[in-house]
């Protein structure tokens, strides 16, 4: 099974959340991680991404800088990132490049739904 794997180029943890969200509040034209300025606000996820992400074709989930480079520790790539992992392969679709392009959620949309459609 297929499955959209999201990585934020921050780490997890309370210290780790409550420093981003004054470093987003700020210098937000210094905060490095340009899937979290799209999807979030300053204290929570955007409504319109968490419905668009339970409409994808298929499953997501959201990981951490820290919890991905545990978990895929021989994927050494910027980020953020979006990844499709099928079984045991993980493949980047979507580069910290094309993230940092976005303008707004809807560039963002738009370039999961073709990484959606390229993964069949």
């Amino acid at each position: 099974m297929s499955e959209l794997i999201f990585v934020y180029n921050a780490d997890s943890g309370l210290f780790n959340t409550l420093a981003d969200i004054g470093h987003k509040l700020f210098s937000p034209d210094t905060y490095k991680c340009d899937l979290c300025m799209l999807t979030h606000g300053y204290l929570s996820e955007r409504g319109e991404w968490r419905t668009f992400v339970e409409q994808l074709p298929m499953p997501s989930r959201f990981l951490h800088r820290d919890e991905f480079r545990r978990e895929f520790p021989q994927v050494d790539v910027p980020l953020p990132a979006v990844f499709l992992q099928q079984g045991p392969r993980i493949n980047l679709c979507v580069n910290s490049r094309s993230l940092h392009d976005c303008r707004n959620l809807d560039d963002l949309k738009t370039l999961i739904r073709l990484a959606c459609e390229q993964a069949g």
